[in-house]
């Protein structure tokens, strides 16, 4: 039996053993049926298809009979690059260093190569500024910038994106960057250009874990960190990793308790990655091949993110979008809400960007050397891509919005040209069998257990070819999602 808090039997203690043992229970029944891998193991449901595995593609036959919306308004992602150091569970590529007390030439000429690189877009849709809807600002660590470079950003997005009707300017930051001798300037200049919601890379509340992750931060930076966010005013959401090694189910939900005593808006919860899921593989990797029995296993997992849920629910917390918990249902992340549950039209500049458009998805290079090349050639930094056909369509059309809230019926048609009800019958029939989806009339969603499972439930939706695992690394069970391509 897992290692309970010490006060597990209290009445009062908010998280639930059977609770927590009835996940446990599902996940080894629905490992049996094939929707989760035999391993135990899991790929995040982020995009579809996922990131790494699209093909190669160029600017011209990605976006050669593309028109922008109706509307004019796109929801608008921008990214640097830069950390501190590297932490031990990211699998994406970035620079490493100093860059926050000086200007450094590395970082001036990544902001000239993303000016340039919004001018081309700009150009390439024959339009004369973007109107943006929602702005995510993220990285990398986007406000490691020194104050001036922070302030020369912004100043030069806001000449080529229209922030006029933004209803949210989100920006993801790190703890060190506004606790050091620059981090009072640094919310100041976000602040003087509307920047209204910050995510803090927390990751855990514990120092020991913090150094196993290798994270540049400590406890009580953190916690700083949050009390200059709240004085300034902005929403609030905090992130934590849980099965990261070292973790137990004792001090993870301890450290979940102690988070939603912060009173935070929202609290975003994420579960360990090992293999990459992004353009690089993290070293997280290396520590699970030589020293796997510090891993907590799957099951562990399991019961951390059921505790975690439980605790956070005995202090007002419910589940708003997928993984990001909020007391109000007003706090939540008008840019993940906009691209994945609405589907709407959104671009992406700098390395590793992607833009998400309705019938189509474009990804930037993940080389730094190859996007100063094509940029400084008059070319878009995009190399890899798709078109959606209608069959890819209709399953785009259903996993992002499933995954993160419900599927929107008449959005659904509008953007397939069928109804949603003839789009999937049978595997639909089968997911409502297992009590994992939903029909709300105009709306289809996950139930409590789907939520809890929502990136397996959604990897059911996936073509073959783009189905995370193989075959026969899924029991031969009714929910093999290999077994459920139906139509």
């Amino acid at each position: 039996m897992s290692e309970m808090t010490a006060t597990q039997n209290d009445s009062t203690n908010p998280v639930r053993r059977e609770t927590v043992e009835s996940r446990v229970q599902d996940f080894n029944r629905f490992r049996e049926l094939g929707l989760v891998a035999k391993s135990g193991d899991f790929f995040p449901s982020v995009h579809y298809p996922p990131i790494t595995m699209y093909p190669e593609a160029e600017e011209e036959e990605l976006l050669g009979d593309y028109v922008p919306p109706a509307d004019g308004l796109f929801d608008v992602y921008l990214h640097l690059p830069f950390c501190e150091q590297r932490c031990m569970f990211c699998h994406y590529p970035v620079k490493f260093g100093q860059f926050g007390d000086s200007v450094s030439d590395e970082t001036e000429r990544y902001l000239d190569a993303l000016e340039t690189e919004m001018d081309l877009f700009r150009a390439r849709l024959g339009i004369p500024m973007f109107q943006a809807r929602s702005i995510l600002v993220g990285g990398g660590t986007p406000t490691l910038l020194a104050p001036v470079q922070l302030r020369r950003m912004l100043e030069g997005f806001k000449k080529r994106v229209d922030c006029s009707r933004v209803t949210q300017f989100n920006f993801d930051v790190d703890p060190g960057t506004l606790t050091d001798q620059h981090g009072e300037e640094r919310l100041r200049i976000l602040r003087e250009h509307g920047v209204d919601r910050l995510t803090i890379g927390v990751q855990s509340l514990d120092d020991e874990i913090l150094r196993k992750m290798h994270r540049p931060h400590d406890v009580k930076t953190a916690l700083a960190a949050i009390e200059a966010c709240k004085r300034h005013g902005f929403q609030l959401n905090i992130e934590f990793i849980f099965g990261y090694p070292g973790q137990t189910l004792a001090s993870w939900t301890s450290m979940i308790e102690e988070a939603a005593q912060l009173d935070v808006d929202e609290i975003q919860l994420y579960r360990l990655k090992i293999e990459a899921y992004g353009d690089a593989q993290g070293p997280i990797q290396k520590i699970a091949t030589l020293r796997p029995e510090q891993l907590p296993s799957f099951e562990e997992a399991i019961r951390m993110k059921q505790a975690a849920i439980d605790v956070l629910a005995s202090y007002g917390y419910t589940e708003n979008l997928r993984r990001v918990f909020s007391k109000k249902r007003e706090h939540y992340s008008h840019y993940a809400h906009n691209q994945c549950c609405q589907l709407y039209d959104q671009v992406g500049f700098g390395l590793t960007a992607f833009s998400s458009l309705r019938d189509r998805f474009l990804l930037n290079t993940q080389s730094f050397d190859d996007y100063y090349r094509r940029i400084a050639e008059g070319r878009l930094p995009v190399n890899r891509g798709l078109k959606r056909s209608h069959e890819e369509q209709r399953r785009w059309a259903v996993v992002l919005p499933l995954k993160n809230r419900d599927v929107d019926k008449a959005q659904y048609e509008a953007l397939t040209g069928i109804p949603f009800e003839q789009s999937f019958p049978e595997l639909w029939e089968q997911l409502l069998a297992q009590g994992l989806v939903e029909d709300r009339g105009g709306f289809a969603g996950l139930t409590a257990k789907g939520a809890f499972f929502a990136d397996e439930v959604c990897h059911q939706f996936h073509a073959p070819q783009f189905i995370p695992f193989e075959q026969d690394e899924y029991a031969n069970g009714p929910l093999n999602p290999h077994r459920s391509m139906t139509s």
